[in-house]
């Protein structure tokens, strides 16, 4: 991941973060949200947060992590982080997962 020579200052990182939550509010389509994400994040980063994504309705069910993995071939350890994730977040996952149930949406 990209280091920067001097971080951003708590106020700034959280401007940046603020600035970027409004731009996908902004946006209520699927198909601009994803013009977005694909020109926002590269392939690898659009990867990683796909495979997140995958995992967390198995994990919700239940499914154990090594069929979880099986299934996704999602490592282990990312399987883990987002269990804990669920567990400990700021509960972004589990709104996403109830709005999606409510509109009757795909993963």
């Amino acid at each position: 991941m990209k280091q920067r020579p001097q971080p951003l200052t708590d106020r700034d990182a959280e401007a940046g973060l603020n600035a970027l939550a409004q731009a996908l509010a902004g946006l209520t389509r699927p198909d601009d949200v994803r013009a977005f994400l694909e020109d926002l994040c590269t392939p690898a980063e659009l990867e990683a947060m796909i495979d997140r994504w995958r995992v967390v309705p198995l994990l919700l069910d239940g499914v154990p992590y090594r069929e979880i993995h099986d299934r996704t071939r999602v490592s282990v350890t990312t399987i883990g982080r987002v269990a804990r994730t669920l567990e400990r977040g700021a509960g972004g996952y589990g709104l996403a997962i109830k709005r999606r149930q409510r509109r009757g949406g795909a993963q």
